[in-house]
């Protein structure tokens, strides 16, 4: 069990927009919702945590239903990491250091996917081969990319010429494009497989805001957390749409094959300029201006995050405990850190 840790410079809880406690200071943590399970980052290590389908639960059938909750025991897989950006001094400037940092958290996050979905599969059966997720992994890149960044260019374009200038035309794509952004968010809130991975959304961002108020690290201390974070991902995506307005505005109306090219070229760039957009709300958490900035991507986490139990928070625990078993983050030096501002 980790000991609990002296809270200082403010760093005990608050209360939260949802009325429950939130950490006042970040700690370089992050993590990530998995199938029946949760990834956690620290800065030297990432660990995984999953609850195994108990052997009666698998009786006749190749797979748990993804809105049972398994049952089984524990199961925990722990790998060191070393930044890019620790080898690379180039690597830690602003905002390529968010290119690099959400480059390895893509690459680790599929790769704690893999580990939860073979985790699910009956002993000694076939498990998900690297090519399957290889293909995954690709496929779901590209629909993304075409999703929010080449198809509200497209629907834009094509009335063009209805259009009285280039600042109307890039307002009228990121309309689409945040409009395109919210429907998904709430086609996939709706999904009734997905319902437990969000809820192990917020056992990761309850555990998270534990550590960081310094409090033991227990499913019931957790529990009075809240399950919204700052630092999340889906307030990450939002950025990103905002972000992308400044970036692409001056550049005009250019050709169809112009306009795609350049949003697919400028997505490195939108994405480190929302990285230390997000770092930055991340060290003012506690400022008035900060929270009311930060509001729209808390609320919309009620999409993607819903209430865990006490055994979801322990499995969450679990990985965190997994990475404090080799490092202790908080001593960890700016540098170290970088890569960190990102929960989920």
């Amino acid at each position: 069990m980790t000991q609990p840790r002296e809270s200082t410079n403010g760093a005990g809880p608050s209360a939260a927009p949802d009325g429950l406690l939130e950490a006042r200071k970040d700690a370089p943590i992050g993590g990530q919702a998995v199938l029946e399970g949760v990834m956690m980052r620290g800065v030297s290590t990432w660990a995984v945590a999953v609850r195994k389908p108990a052997p009666e639960q698998l009786e006749g059938r190749d797979q748990i239903d993804p809105t049972e909750a398994a049952l089984g025991e524990i199961e925990i897989t722990s790998e060191p990491l070393v930044s890019f950006s620790k080898r690379h001094r180039l690597a830690r400037l602003p905002i390529v250091r968010g290119v690099v940092a959400l480059g390895e958290s893509l690459k680790i996050g599929f790769k704690a996917l893999g580990i939860s979905a073979n985790a699910q599969v009956p002993e000694g059966e076939k498990e998900i081969g690297g090519g399957a997720w290889a293909g995954t992994i690709v496929l779901s890149l590209a629909l993304a990319v075409g999703l929010f960044f080449i198809l509200p260019a497209g629907v834009t374009n094509i009335f063009r010429d209805e259009i009285p200038n280039s600042v109307v035309f890039v307002i009228i794509e990121k309309v689409i494009r945040i409009s395109i952004f919210l429907a998904y968010l709430w086609l996939i809130s709706r999904m009734r497989d997905l319902q437990r991975v969000f809820e192990y959304h917020g056992a990761e961002h309850k555990t998270i805001s534990c550590y960081e108020a310094g409090l033991p690290l227990t499913p019931e201390n957790a529990q009075q957390f809240s399950r919204f974070h700052p630092r999340c991902g889906t307030s990450f995506l939002l950025i990103v749409m905002i972000v992308s307005v400044f970036v692409f505005a001056p550049l005009g109306t250019p050709d169809w094959y112009w306009l795609f090219a350049s949003r697919v070229i400028g997505i490195p760039l939108v994405a480190g300029l929302s990285f230390e957009v997000l770092k930055w709300f991340g060290r003012n958490r506690t400022k008035l201006w900060a929270r009311i900035l930060m509001w729209p991507g808390i609320q919309l986490q009620r999409l993607t995050t819903r209430e865990p139990d006490l055994s979801q928070l322990a499995v969450a625990i679990a990985a965190l405990e997994a990475v404090l078993a080799v490092e202790t983050p908080e001593e960890a030096s700016e540098e170290d850190r970088v890569g960190m501002e990102v929960t989920a």
